[in-house]
């Protein structure tokens, strides 16, 4: 059956025929994204194929989106299934992402969307296991330990070094980096400090609909540093904010963390770990971005591949233990040299 039928299926039959399907842009995954305009108004669906191989329980989409709405974060609502058929029935929570609004904000305005949706990060980083959703189930189940965030790591040798820069590191360069990238996965290995997740919180997967913020690509949500989504939101790929207001939005969260009671760092120790994490995240972040133009030849990331590379120079020049990995990766970050 073609993926439209499918779809049309989710609907009742006399609303079938007058149903408009368009295409939405999706994210870097393999699911598809389509608004069905009808008699009864706009609904999303997703088609992803993974979700036809697990049983819905056990689907990390609906594990995550259960446990955010049951903790009060704003979530699309699930309006249908078809298991089988891999489809999800969504709540249209508009085309309007945070990155579409920041250019139209002042230097106010937009220091208190940040805080609020700093607000809503630490509301995700304070869930805690239930009886629903226990700490041997997704999302507590998984982290970022050595082995994912070298997975990480070694995704960026494969596609960026090995990939899209292919030549600009030799081999013996890129074994003594991956030795620097291990030992700065196992500086970021902190099991006592991690929280939840939302593992990709950055501008465009938060959608502002009838001005209130809605979080979406929950799904690979896991424990790490609370600096981890902190990280993707301040060091955005797709958006980039002044350093200053960086730095009072960085105290904002770490401030809301100790209120919370979430952690037990000092704020040097936060500022220590934001700039690690920093590193790897945008060392992930370009992996991906050379991955999907190699590789799958979708170009709209490129853009994004010198800009993030350009982030590292901060965190380099910041940290002493990023230094080494800093030197072997000059002839990748714009504005340096050897």
């Amino acid at each position: 059956m073609e993926l439209p039928e499918s779809i049309r299926l989710l609907f009742p039959p006399e609303e079938r025929a007058r149903l408009d399907l368009s295409t939405i842009k999706g994210d870097a995954s393999n699911r598809q994204y389509f608004r069905v305009t009808g008699p009864g108004g706009a609904s999303v669906v997703c088609a992803d194929p993974a979700f036809r191989d697990a049983a819905p329980e056990n689907y990390p989409f609906l594990v995550v989106r259960d446990l955010f709405a049951r903790h009060g974060i704003r979530v699309p609502e699930l309006l249908g299934m078809a298991h089988e058929r891999g489809l999800l029935l969504l709540e249209d929570c508009g085309d309007l992402m945070m990155q579409d609004e920041i250019p139209m904000l002042d230097r106010n305005r937009l220091a208190a969307r940040y805080r609020q949706i700093i607000d809503l990060l630490v509301r995700i980083q304070s869930i805690r296991p239930d009886e629903k959703t226990p700490d041997t189930a997704i999302p507590f189940s998984l982290a970022f330990d050595e082995e994912k965030l070298m997975f990480e790591f070694d995704f960026f040798i494969e596609h960026a070094l090995n990939g899209y820069f292919r030549g600009r590191l030799d081999g013996r360069a890129i074994a003594e980096l991956r030795g620097e990238f291990l030992a700065i996965a196992r500086l970021l290995v902190l099991p006592e400090h991690f929280v939840l997740n939302h593992r990709d919180f950055h501008s465009r997967n938060i959608m502002l609909f009838r001005d209130e913020p809605v979080v979406i690509d929950f799904q690979d949500a896991r424990l790490g540093l609370p600096q981890y989504d902190a990280v993707s939101l301040l060091r955005d790929s797709y958006v980039r904010l002044d350093a200053s207001l960086v730095d009072e939005l960085k105290r904002y969260h770490f401030e809301q963390l100790v209120r919370h009671e979430l952690t037990a760092m000092e704020w040097t120790e936060y500022l220590r770990l934001f700039d690690l994490m920093a590193f790897q995240r945008n060392v992930k972040a370009v992996g991906t971005f050379c991955y999907q133009t190699t590789v799958i030849g979708n170009r709209a990331f490129e853009p994004c591949i010198a800009p993030t590379l350009g982030y590292l120079r901060s965190s380099i020049a910041a940290r002493p233990e990023l230094a080494a990995a800093g030197r072997l990766l000059e002839p990748l970050i714009p504005g340096t040299s050897r």
